[in-house]
This record gives structure tokens, C-alpha cells and sequence, in this order.
């Protein structure tokens, strides 16, 4: 196993099991496997905005993708909740089993640059409608270099989805679209995406409806059919497996092993 790089994507949302993905993390680390963790944070996101009295506000594009509205305010919300309390906290469980983690967030060293969207689209009440003090961009960049010499520190970088701009401002982005740029970046062996559920499944929520395999020709079709937050995903493994990474697994971060669980094949394996 040595010498590969597996990069997980650690679900935001309820459900998803930091604290077995952490002790899954130190089993395999053990085995001389060189890991990258990204983590989301949107449950935390939301609880601290509503807490502060600026609850968060979702937008969908024409093409149907949703996405957190992310003005300055918000922007600062998403900072103090997925920079501020996920990162760290993810970070302190590690360092307690023992591994030297690193958290940073892409703004670090300019760890994933990103370009500011000038304005984006929303649909509201089937009107279209233009947007243009959104703090969110599209990442065009990964410092490899930075991560290397995290990895050959012997640490465990663990990543939280915030970009800089070229200005250098701090942007919100999409955490399994930056957990692709990043596998990429590492010619990564695998991208494993853990969220709340199995993995993609043809007639959503039925689990035992689970896509076990999926060619990546198949693709375009699968973002055709995938709900919600689930058409990030596939878009994530499609950009991912563009840009050469072998192969990406979307699996389940609810149980028990999820890393090791994904490896051996659970989940929707896509090549």
C-alpha cells in the first residue's frame, strides 16, 4: 500500500461518523497508507447561523445544483463553524489516537486558489434571478507541493472546503469538488466520498436500490438521475477521474470501518 495516496471526503452532513472515520484513519495509516483528509461542515454551518441569528439561505442554479447563498455575513458564519469548530475538533480526535494531523484550510498558503464567481444564478419561485455579493468560487488550483511536504512530514493534513480568491479573499466551496481537485492534484490512487448514505442508488432513498458499479461513461446519465446534494458528488468523481485519479468510490460514513469499508468495494465504485 505504500507510496499510493487515498484522499476521503468526509461528509457535513447529520449522520456521517467522524469519530469511527478518525479511528478508521488510524488503523489504516498504521498500514503505511498515506491519507488527506477533506471534511465538509454544513450541519454545523447551519445550527451556528440560526444560533446567530443569520440562518443560512440555499440557492439552486437553472441546471439544478443547490448551494449555500454565502455573503459576507454567512461567509464569516461558514469560517467560524467549518474552519473554526469542524477542523479543529476533527484534528483534536486524531491527535488523541495518536496521529499528528494538520488542519488547514485551503486560504493556508494558498493551499486551493479559487475563482471568485462574479455573479451566480438562482431560480426562485420558477423567476431567474442574478447574484453578485456571493462569496463562493470555482477551485483552478491545488499547492501539491505544500501537501507533499505535509505528507512527508509524517502528518495527516485535514482540510476544510474554504479557497482564496486571486484577490486573496476567503471563499466558501463545494467540499467534494475540492476533495476531487485535491486527489487530483495528488494523482491520487482512490477519492472516497463518505456522506449518509450507501452510495448512489437508482430509485432514491430505496437502499437496496445501491449502484454497486458504475463506468464512467456512465456518468453524464447517473448526474442526470442523482437528487439533491448528490449531484456534487457525481460531478466531484466525474472532474475527479477527468483529471486522472483511479478510481472514486461514493460509500457510507455511518458505520463502523467506513475508510476500510470503501476500500474493499461498498459503496458505488466508479472507474
Amino acid at each position: 500500500m505504500t507510496g499510493s495516496i487515498i484522499v476521503v471526503k468526509l461528509g457535513g452532513t447529520e449522520g456521517v461518523d467522524f469519530s469511527a472515520i478518525c479511528a478508521d484513519a488510524v488503523e489504516i495509516l498504521k498500514q503505511g497508507q498515506k491519507l488527506v483528509l477533506v471534511h465538509g461542515g454544513s450541519a454545523e454551518a447551519n445550527a451556528l447561523g440560526e444560533a446567530v441569528g443569520i440562518p443560512p439561505k440555499f440557492i439552486t442554479s437553472p441546471s439544478g445544483y443547490t448551494s449555500r447563498y454565502t455573503d459576507r455575513k454567512t461567509l464569516e458564519v461558514f469560517l467560524m463553524a467549518v474552519n473554526g469548530k469542524v477542523n479543529t475538533l476533527l484534528v483534536e480526535q486524531l491527535q488523541r489516537l495518536g496521529v499528528n494531523a494538520f488542519g488547514l484550510s485551503g486560504l493556508d498558503g494558498r493551499l486551493m486558489q479559487a475563482e471568485r464567481k462574479e455573479s451566480i444564478q438562482s431560480i426562485e419561485n420558477g423567476k431567474r434571478k442574478i447574484i453578485r455579493d456571493d462569496y463562493t468560487g470555482k477551485i483552478e488550483h491545488v499547492n501539491s507541493n505544500l501537501l507533499h511536504m505535509l505528507l512527508d512530514a509524517g502528518t495527516l493534513p485535514v482540510i476544510a472546503p474554504v479557497a482564496a480568491s486571486m484577490q486573496g479573499e476567503a471563499l466558501n466551496v463545494d467540499a467534494d469538488r475540492a476533495a476531487a481537485m485535491v486527489a487530483a492534484a495528488l494523482h491520487a490512487e482512490t477519492l472516497i466520498l463518505l456522506t449518509a448514505v450507501p452510495g448512489l442508488m437508482k430509485n432514491f432513498p430505496d437502499e437496496s436500490s445501491l449502484i454497486r458499479q458504475l463506468p464512467k461513461s456512465q456518468l453524464p446519465a447517473a448526474l442526470e438521475a442523482a437528487q439533491g446534494r448528490m449531484k456534487k458528488k457525481v460531478l466531484g468523481a466525474e472532474e475527479a477521474l477527468k483529471l486522472g485519479v483511479g478510481r472514486v468510490i461514493i460509500a457510507d460514513g455511518r458505520i463502523q470501518s467506513p475508510i476500510t469499508n470503501a476500500i474493499s468495494g461498498n459503496g458505488t465504485v466508479i472507474l
